[in-house]
């Protein structure tokens, strides 16, 4: 007999679990990927895009936490019950860049009745460790109402005009009048 290598999933989960778990619209306006999910292990990607980027121009730690989350879900689910994130404590580690294709993998760490631990790793192309999670679910112990008919995954459901992302040009604020509640900020030699 061979051993069992720890690192590779099951098989993959039935096609209507899988398609409920895909069926986020947060990921979908988010353009989030879930690629593969099988009893505790789960993989999506996401390319960081102009909406996914933050002041200095990397990519925002709520569209990384996103990701992470998309991956926390699927894999907390990948039983067939269903399961309520507790906590999530995530580190970031090296920043997303404009068109990266970050792919974040949750594994199953601990399972019980009733909760479960999960760790979860969002990495670069170029192999870089972007950001590192371990979240909490409690288990309801309900399993998931999936319907009859397989739904075949292809592109995500459209997304409404009024949930889309779009790119808003914003001049900087200027300083001056408006910068502060109080008015102009005096200089410094008139504060005292």
């Amino acid at each position: 007999m061979g051993a069992i290598m720890a690192d590779v999933p099951e098989p993959d989960i039935s096609p209507e679990l899988f398609a409920a778990l895909a069926a986020d619209p947060l990921a979908a306006q988010l353009g989030i990927r879930l690629e593969q999910v099988s009893p505790g292990y789960a993989r999506a990607s996401m390319t960081v895009g102009p909406a996914h980027l933050n002041a200095v121009g990397t990519a925002h730690g709520g569209a990384t936490m996103a990701l992470l989350d998309v991956v926390h879900a699927a894999v907390s689910n990948s039983h067939g019950t269903v399961a309520v994130a507790q906590d999530v404590h995530t580190e970031f580690l090296a920043p997303g860049r404009p068109g990266d294709v970050l792919t974040a993998v949750g594994t199953e760490v601990h399972l019980s009745k009733r909760t479960a631990v999960y760790r979860i790793e969002a990495t670069s192309a170029d192999g870089r460790l972007v950001a590192t999670a371990l979240a909490r679910v409690f288990r309801l112990g309900t399993p998931w109402a999936l319907e009859e008919e397989v739904v075949v995954m292809g592109a995500p459901p459209p997304v409404p005009p009024t949930m889309q992302i779009s790119t808003v040009e914003h001049p900087p604020p200027s300083p001056g009048e408006g910068t502060n509640p109080a008015g102009v900020t005096p200089p410094p030699d008139e504060l005292r």
